[in-house]
């Protein structure tokens, strides 16, 4: 049998898990088990949201949480960091390629699989040419007003979603806000009464009950409220809309657009991709670690975290990093190695397999309401 704490130093840098396998027992197992499947139905309603973010039909989210999730645990330095489509990234996504093509479309799907990619091979090459260190340079103010940024952003591009409006895809900021002051008296009660209660469901919900998953609740009450509106009115008089079914599969095999258009359009935002997700990946798994007493390599997080991207890219996920809430629900439920964090992906592919046929039930407006939590 193998001894793998006597491997060579040169086997640990090529399969960083083999640090932290042998100390895998049946306890940190069940701890972890326990973790990952809390982990996984957290994920569930945020990937959906952010595939909405993105542009991306609802399923690229998950898919976003599931190979990404198991590369970035088993090849970065962090025992609790989750990696997946996050708020900031999602939106990034949308701003670069939504001038480029239709959202949605295959076209689409292709340039923000290249973006992707393109941003795991920066990512990779930063960190196999240990760069790590460059994050201390950027200020924690710079996070924290792109965060709230984004969240300006993608509250307005909701806007349309939780009133029922009719508002331009791909507006300007200033554009919506225009639209929304002038078609506001347009608005739907049907759809702003189920945004309204998927929006306090999940605020009572955190509030009360800490312990239950607060984003399913709110998506369950504000389903239920518009199934039965549906049911009573019609859909023609309610016009509340559906997300639709989703597509309950493994992660497709998929392959970017190789194009030479498609590279040099998406270049420069993967840049910007690459170095954004890392920051945010470091910082969050800096912090969690100042809870946990462990030391962060910031060069193999930059591995993980691309060799993460470039898997994701061919398993059709779009970039992803570490997820601040995700990441703290793992250390907080109990997660003892990186392995809760690449079995929350498994529990995530089983929970899609059983559920997906009930999102043809979720209300579009009810995505909305969750991303104004």
């Amino acid at each position: 049998m193998i001894d793998l704490k006597a491997c060579p130093l040169w086997l640990y840098r090529l399969l960083p898990f083999l640090r932290w396998w042998p100390n895998v027992t049946q306890q940190t197992f069940k701890s972890d088990a326990l973790a990952a499947l809390t982990g996984a139905m957290i994920v569930l309603p945020q990937a959906v949201a952010f595939a909405t973010i993105a542009g991306l039909p609802p399923e690229y989210g998950l898919y976003a949480a599931m190979v990404p999730a198991i590369v970035g645990a088993m090849w970065g330095s962090s025992w609790h960091l989750v990696s997946g489509p996050t708020t900031a990234i999602s939106i990034v996504v949308f701003a670069s390629i939504s001038p480029l093509a239709e959202p949605g479309s295959a076209q689409f799907i292709g340039m923000v699989l290249t973006l992707t990619l393109l941003a795991g091979l920066i990512q990779l090459a930063m960190g196999l040419a240990r760069l790590g260190a460059l994050v201390n340079f950027i200020s924690h103010t710079v996070i924290i007003g792109f965060t709230a940024g984004a969240a300006i952003l993608i509250a307005t591009s909701q806007i349309k979603n939780f009133f029922g409006l009719d508002i331009s895809r791909g507006a300007h900021f200033h554009e919506v806000l225009i639209q929304f002051g002038t078609h506001i008296v347009d608005t739907q009660p049907w759809v702003l009464t189920v945004g309204l209660v998927t929006l306090v469901s999940g605020i009572l919900a955190k509030r009360y009950l800490s312990k239950l998953p607060y984003m399913i609740v709110a998506m369950v009450a504000g389903s239920l409220v518009a199934t039965l509106l549906n049911y009573e009115l019609g859909a023609e008089q309610t016009g509340i809309h559906t997300v639709g079914a989703l597509i309950a599969s493994f992660p497709p095999i998929s392959l970017p657009d190789f194009s030479l258009t498609a590279i040099k359009q998406t270049l420069f935002p993967a840049t910007i991709i690459a170095i954004l997700a890392l920051t945010e990946a470091v910082a969050i798994a800096r912090s969690v670690a100042s809870k946990s007493d462990q030391r962060i390599d910031s060069n193999q997080e930059f591995v993980g975290q691309g060799l993460s991207n470039i898997a994701g890219s061919f398993f059709s996920g779009y970039a992803s990093s570490g997820s601040f809430n995700r990441s703290g629900v793992n250390y907080a439920s109990g997660a003892k190695t990186p392995l809760a964090a690449a079995m929350s992906a498994v529990f995530l592919l089983l929970i899609v397999l059983l559920v997906a046929p009930l999102a043809a039930y979720l209300p579009v407006a009810s995505m909305a309401a969750i991303l104004f939590i």
